[in-house]
């Protein structure tokens, strides 16, 4: 068992499954010692890593700027995508389960990546962020095709109120015949957040609904955040 490995273990999986469930969203333990999430955000530079730059603000997803890695992959992005996967992998089957869909991944990530090659999806997807101050990420999904993963993994790769402030991942549910639900959660430098991509299963009267989902980024006050997005299906 590798570092990443020891760290995804060491999760309390059962306290993460329960929180997700309830809120969409589960606060998980540092993924990445300050040293390695200062490695990873200053790679951010590093153009010749990236297979592209997406400017926020050009398509109007807010302000600030990201860049998806092109392969290979530094060792701890590819190592706690592996890792991760298997823990992840009951929440979605359950999920699809009570929502009467089904459940196509299978039990290793390189062959539900394998899957979304062969279904047209082939460009790797973890992302690098970087917001300044005013910088905000608008409410969205991210969705690269018809093979989605429903559950992903950011992590906050600097120190909130000394590197930046603001900034707080921002969660919002679209609840059956009510208003929405917003979660709101500061994350600590190097530790992860596990989410949901599009939606999730909620209790109704008749039995189990998807609720949909977005998130974003609340506005940057001050300083500057670099955020790693870890995404579990390839896009088209």
């Amino acid at each position: 068992m590798n570092k990443y490995e020891r760290r995804v273990a060491g999760a309390d999986w059962e306290t993460v499954t329960a929180e997700v469930n309830d809120l969409g969203c589960a606060l998980l333990p540092q993924l990445l010692t300050p040293g390695e999430a200062a490695t990873i955000a200053g790679m951010y530079d590093e153009v010749r890593r990236f297979r592209a730059t997406i400017d926020m603000a050009r398509h109007r997803f807010g302000e600030g700027q990201y860049r998806y890695f092109d392969q290979p992959f530094p060792e701890a992005i590819d190592a706690l995508r592996h890792a991760l996967y298997p823990r992840l992998l009951p929440i979605a089957r359950d999920w699809y389960a009570k929502l009467g869909r089904d459940a196509e991944w299978p039990d290793t990530l390189d062959e539900w990546l394998d899957h979304c090659h062969r279904a047209g999806q082939t460009r790797p997807t973890p992302i690098l962020l970087r917001y300044g101050a005013g910088d905000w990420n608008a409410l969205h999904r991210d969705l690269y095709g018809d093979k989605v993963f429903p559950l992903q993994v950011v992590i906050n790769l600097n120190e909130p109120g000394i590197d930046h402030t603001g900034g707080e991942f921002l969660l919002v549910e679209q609840r059956p015949r009510a208003q929405s639900r917003g979660t709101s959660t500061l994350i600590p430098l190097g530790h992860g957040l596990l989410f949901t991509t599009r939606d999730r299963p909620v209790r109704s009267s008749r039995g189990w609904s998807a609720a949909p989902v977005r998130h974003g980024v609340s506005a940057i006050r001050s300083g500057q955040r670099h955020t790693l997005g870890l995404v579990f299906h390839d896009a088209k």
